[in-house]
């Protein structure tokens, strides 16, 4: 099948898959992390025996990282310098959520995942990792970014904004891990900077970060992953926030979820 109609194939599909991810995570949040025993949650024996939680976390995201650099390696504009700089920025997340991150996590000891959830991680990252590496590198299947691009508007707004939300995704992700300590197995309400306004910065930071990546590539493909963003985790937020409210009776009940004042 030519690259072209996988392409097209594979964008409609995640499309239309959005609402239904979205619909889905919202009445049912999936049974891993501090939701496996929450009620209305999926049980966790629905989502098949479970693997350490460090592992599946590598397991799940390094697809983004490892597959979108091969794809993006066999395009035939992989080595001009545009394309190159989105490689970095893309990496620069990838390669701190796939492989630092989960290295540095606390996580209780014998916490597991359902191996069913990094299983279909790897799919549906592959299939972004597709559309988002092939959009860049292969002329076929994406738009031309010269060296003329590094001054329109729509690239340096984009730079701004991918990297603002790295930055409160990283910091808030160092705060959350903060608040364990060796040996502890428990949560705690986090204090202090955005989480004085919101349950989940780090996810507001990757909302900010893939809206950069969308505005800097101006593509269907990074359009169509801060859909895919925005799908699986303004329901996952919601489900956080629920959870701080039910688990702390002290918890501050003028945070929203994950948007300052608005969710």
């Amino acid at each position: 099948m030519a690259a072209e109609r996988v392409f097209e194939l594979t964008w409609w599909g995640m499309l239309l898959a959005c609402p239904v991810v979205f619909g889905v995570l919202l009445r049912l949040p999936a049974a891993y992390g501090r939701h496996k025993n929450v009620q209305g949650a999926q049980p966790a024996r629905w989502w098949g025996p479970g693997i350490p939680t460090r592992w599946a976390w590598i397991l799940m995201e390094s697809p983004s990282s490892i597959g979108f650099a091969v794809i993006f390696a066999l395009g035939d504009r992989a080595l001009e310098p545009v394309p190159l700089l989105l490689l970095l920025m893309w990496q620069s997340h990838y390669v701190q959520r796939s492989f630092v991150y989960p290295l540095r996590m606390r996580v209780r000891p014998g916490d597991t995942t359902p191996l069913l959830i990094p299983l279909l991680a790897i799919v549906t990252n592959l299939a972004v990792s597709f559309l988002n590496a092939s959009t860049l590198s292969w002329s076929r299947l994406g738009p031309v970014y010269d060296s003329a691009w590094l001054g329109d508007p729509r690239f340096v707004g984009g730079v701004l904004v991918f990297a603002l939300g790295y930055h409160i995704n990283r910091k808030a992700d160092a705060m959350l891990a903060a608040l364990r300590r060796p040996g502890e197995s428990g949560y705690r309400i986090p204090r202090g900077w955005l989480f004085e306004r919101v349950s989940c910065p780090n996810y507001l930071g990757e909302f900010l970060i893939w809206s950069g990546w969308a505005i800097a590539t101006w593509s269907p493909a990074g359009a169509l992953f801060l859909l895919w963003t925005l799908s699986n985790l303004v329901p996952r937020a919601l489900a956080n926030h629920r959870w701080y409210r039910t688990m702390f009776a002290e918890y501050p009940p003028r945070r929203r979820a994950v948007i300052p004042y608005l969710l």
